[in-house]
C-alpha cells in the first residue's frame, strides 16, 4: 500500500519516514503551520533515497511560482491542493514531476484519478493538515483508480479506515503530531507499523 507522510520539518523525521517504509514524503511549501521555504526543504529532500518520492504541497500558488519552488527544494512530485484546471497539471507534467491532485468529497471535482492527468488523487477534508476526518456519506460516488485516504489518520484508525474504505494508499500529516506542526517520531513508527501489517 502507498503511504506517504506530509508535513515533515526535521531530518530525524524525514529519516523515521523512510526506515518505516513510506513511499513518500511531503514538505509544505504554502501557508501551513508546517511550511518550509524552499532552501529548508532542500536539504531534507536530500536526505530521501531512490524509490521514495519527494513531495512538494502547494495551495493556489502561481504556477511559475510552483515550478521555481519545486525545483529549489528538490522534489520530483508535486501535490496541488488549489482546485487547479487540467491546463496546469499538463504544463507540470511537461516539466518532468509526477503529479497528486488532492480533492474534498465536497468539491464536485472528479473522484476518478488520472482525470486531470495526475499519476494519483488524494481526498481529504475540506480543511487539508486540520485533522478533521471526513464521512464516507459525503462522498458523491466511490473513488477509482490510485485514490489515497488522508484527513484525520492517525495509528489509532488508520487500520479501520482503510479496512471500510479500501483507498489504494493513505497520507498522514497531524496524525502523527503532538501538537499543530510538531511532529513526533515514534507515533510516525507507530503509524507505518500499522500500515506494515494490512500489506502482508
Amino acid at each position: 500500500m502507498y503511504v506517504k507522510v506530509c508535513g515533515l520539518r526535521k531530518p530525524e523525521e524525514v529519516e523515521a519516514a523512510v526506515a518505516g517504509g513510506a513511499s513518500a514524503v511531503g514538505f509544505i511549501l504554502t501557508t501551513s503551520p508546517r511550511r518550509l521555504s524552499p532552501a529548508e526543504a532542500r536539504p531534507l529532500a536530500a536526505l530521501v533515497p531512490p524509490g521514495v518520492a519527494k513531495v512538494a504541497v502547494f495551495r493556489g500558488e502561481p504556477l511559475e511560482e510552483v515550478r521555481r519552488a519545486a525545483t529549489v527544494a528538490g522534489a520530483d512530485t508535486i501535490q496541488l491542493h488549489g482546485g487547479e484546471p487540467p491546463e496546469a497539471f499538463t504544463a507540470l507534467r511537461a516539466d518532468g514531476f509526477r503529479l497528486i491532485r488532492a480533492t474534498s468529497p465536497e468539491s464536485g471535482d472528479p473522484l476518478t484519478a488520472g482525470a486531470y492527468g495526475e499519476d494519483m488523487l488524494i481526498i481529504d477534508s475540506p480543511r487539508p493538515g486540520s485533522g478533521e476526518r471526513w464521512s464516507p456519506e459525503s462522498l458523491p460516488e466511490q473513488p477509482t483508480g490510485s485514490w489515497v485516504l488522508s484527513g484525520g489518520l492517525s495509528p489509532d484508525n488508520v487500520v479501520d479506515a482503510v479496512t471500510a474504505l479500501r483507498p489504494w494508499g493513505v497520507d498522514v500529516s497531524s496524525g502523527v503530531e503532538t501538537s499543530r506542526g510538531v511532529k513526533d517520531v515514534g507515533l510516525i513508527e507507530k503509524f507505518l507499523t500499522g500500515v506494515r501489517g494490512m500489506r502482508s
